[in-house]
């Protein structure tokens, strides 16, 4: 398995949306204007890769010089829970970390809070509603 930043529109890219799309936004009945996509050209676009085949994907956006948000947290659905999220959640730490990031923000969807306390996230804040689900604030120094 490899873990790489893939370049905006690349093959990898254009795939990640593909799974995002299927795990996160249809099931709530949601797509991506292509307004959304637009705005991902200054965004960190990370993947996990089985030769050409995408396992997992997720987006850094920075939020300031310190601070970096991950979002759109998606791996495949017949591969959940063998570990490949969290590897791709600590190779997107150590990205941020490499360029100067020293925070890292995310909404976690209700579901997911426990994934990321054990990778030692903090809840920060009350739960609000993000894409009609409840969300949790966490936050991690890098």
């Amino acid at each position: 398995m490899d873990f790489k930043v893939a370049d905006f529109a690349s093959p990898e890219q254009l795939a990640s949306i593909e799974l995002r799309r299927r795990v996160l936004r249809w099931p709530l009945d949601l797509d991506f204007t292509p307004e959304q996509l637009a705005t991902e050209v200054h965004e960190l676009h990370l993947v996990a890769m089985n030769g050409d085949q995408l396992l997992a994907c997720l987006v850094l956006t920075p939020q300031g010089k310190d601070v970096i948000k991950m979002r759109q947290v998606a791996v495949e659905p017949d591969i959940q829970g063998k570990g490949i999220g969290r590897q791709l959640v600590e190779f997107s730490e150590a990205v941020a970390k490499e360029k100067g990031f020293s925070k890292m923000v995310l909404h976690a969807r209700d579901t997911a809070v426990p994934f990321y306390l054990r990778l030692n996230y903090e809840i920060e804040g009350e739960p609000f509603e993000e894409v009609s689900i409840p969300h949790r604030k966490m936050v991690k120094d890098l």
